[in-house]
Order: C-alpha cells, then sequence, then structure tokens
C-alpha cells in the first residue's frame, strides 16, 4: 500500500488560515475528508471555509480578500499615495481615493490578495 499523504492537525489548520489571512477562527471540524472552519476574512467578513486537509488552502464560501483594509492604507502609503480615503471592499476588489506622488487624485482598484494596483483612474 502506498503511503498515505500526512493530513494537517487541527492545530496546524489555524495556523495556515492565520497565515492565510483569517482572523477569530472557530468552529474547526474533519468532515467528509476535509477540514471546516469558520473565522473572518482581511475584510472582516464572516466566512465557512473548507480546507484541503494536506496543503491547508482554504475554500471560502464567498469571494473574501485575504488583506484588511489597515493593510491596504499602509501599502499605499509606502508607494507614495497620501491623503488615502474612501477605503472600501465591494465585489472582490479594494477601492480607494487618494493622491499620487505628483499630487493630482486618483481611484485605484486593488486586488484583494495582493494588494497590487490593478487599475488607476
Amino acid at each position: 500500500m502506498a503511503q498515505e499523504e500526512h493530513a494537517l492537525t487541527q492545530q496546524q489548520v489555524v495556523a495556515q488560515l492565520t497565515q492565510q489571512g483569517y482572523t477569530d477562527v472557530h468552529d474547526v471540524d474533519f468532515r467528509d475528508g476535509v477540514w471546516t472552519a469558520r473565522a473572518r476574512s482581511g475584510d472582516g467578513t464572516h466566512v465557512k471555509l473548507r480546507v484541503d486537509p494536506t496543503t491547508g488552502v482554504a475554500y471560502p464560501d464567498k469571494q473574501v480578500s485575504r488583506i484588511n483594509e489597515k493593510d491596504i492604507r499602509a501599502m499605499l502609503s509606502t508607494q507614495g499615495y497620501t491623503h488615502v480615503h474612501d477605503v472600501d471592499f465591494h465585489h472582490g476588489v479594494w477601492t480607494a481615493k487618494a493622491r499620487n506622488d505628483a499630487g493630482a487624485r486618483v481611484s485605484l482598484q486593488i486586488d484583494a490578495d495582493s494588494g497590487r494596483i490593478i487599475g488607476t483612474n
């Protein structure tokens, strides 16, 4: 018989979810061959998760952000944006208004997983 892959423990699952940006991880249970859990995503949304038992990769029940508003503000600041405001999460993308390094007003769209700016106008 081939050696089975090693399943993660409950503590390892919680650690993996925390590394993926989830907070308030609870109700962690092994069911139907996968770990399940409830948590808050980076944008504060309550989510139900299915978790791969060997890799710890989370599969949320709805679109979530793995980074939060404070992270977005910090990333924009380090990229030279000032007067950041109206930071919000809609339809899987963060949006923000700010001033660029030339002082011009810009509207930004930001990837919810990486924090990379994906659109500017």
